[in-house]
């Protein structure tokens, strides 16, 4: 198996898009057409016929684990079995875990989510870089001997992110630019023959100006790019830190979830073949937004 960054920049040019497709089954969010009483029933009903509408169109989809985790001992068997399901598809899998810790347990969780063996099989792995440089080296162990990716926060598209990532340090800095500068020697160790690193960054779309001064510093960075759309970045805010390769936009993927998952037009779709349709819409609209 090829490196994370060349499977996953080859499928960005092969589909000639940078979406991602976030997986985040919010509950009261959901569709009447899915809604019963049984939740955990009407998660699956949904997230399952997402899967066969978006392989081919996007090349990765992102669940949020917290979601499928709410649900209980069901819902991570669910989360478990989507991963698969859509691996077999064609797509590629990030799961954002945000996973951290140190020693043993970071072993552990690295263990438990990275790869297409691991019992929550991925393909690459958001991870929190707070803890320290000692909290990423399992990760980025288990991510090499897999040929795994990580996204590791950095700047994030929340407003309270500010309140630690920006402060700033005795030499002007701001927090987010020394865990850059902690992170570089993980990124380019994992640097493939695509160009790109398998060991990426978590940077919002709603600091462009941020994205564009970060490829800078990490020119062979993949960026996993939130905030697109219903967190309210437009398309060249998304678009700010990414590069132009022979296909389009490349360097890293913009995710969008409500918007692109759950619009309007699906959720007051009243059958399968309407909300197919309004998927189906909402997906390929959103391809051509960031072109």
């Amino acid at each position: 198996m090829t490196g994370f960054a060349a499977r996953l920049t080859d499928a960005i040019r092969a589909r000639n898009s940078v979406l991602c497709a976030g997986i985040d089954p919010h509950l009261d969010l959901l569709p009447p057409l899915f809604q019963q009483k049984n939740m955990t029933e009407a998660v699956r009903d949904w997230a399952f016929e997402l899967i066969p509408l978006l392989a081919g169109q996007v090349p990765v989809i992102k669940p949020q684990a917290a979601m499928f985790e709410r649900l209980g001992p069901s819902g991570m068997t669910m989360l478990a079995s989507l991963s698969q399901a859509a691996m077999a598809e064609g797509l590629m899998v990030i799961m954002d875990a945000k996973r951290g810790d140190i020693g043993s347990t970071a072993a552990a969780y690295a263990e438990a989510w990275l790869g297409h063996e691991a019992g929550f099989a991925s393909d690459a792995l958001t991870i929190n870089p707070y803890l320290g440089r000692d909290s990423l080296e399992p990760f980025a162990e288990k991510a090499q001997k897999s040929k795994a990716g990580l996204f590791t926060l950095l700047r994030t598209s929340n407003p309270g992110s500010a309140d630690i990532q920006m402060l700033q340090s005795i030499e002007k800095k701001p927090v987010f630019h020394h865990v850059a500068d902690m992170i570089r020697p993980f990124m380019e160790s994992m640097v493939d023959a695509s160009g790109f690193s398998s060991f990426g960054v978590v940077i919002g779309a709603t600091w462009p100006d941020e994205q564009a001064a970060l490829r800078k510093m990490l020119p062979e960075c993949l960026f996993l790019i939130p905030g697109f759309g219903a967190q309210g970045a437009s398309a060249s805010d998304a678009l700010a830190g990414l590069v132009k390769g022979p296909e389009g936009w490349e360097g890293g993927v913009v995710n969008s979830s409500r918007g692109l998952t759950m619009p309007a037009e699906a959720n007051e779709a009243r059958n399968l073949t309407d909300w197919r349709a309004a998927i189906r819409s909402a997906t390929s609209q959103t391809i051509q937004a960031l072109r």
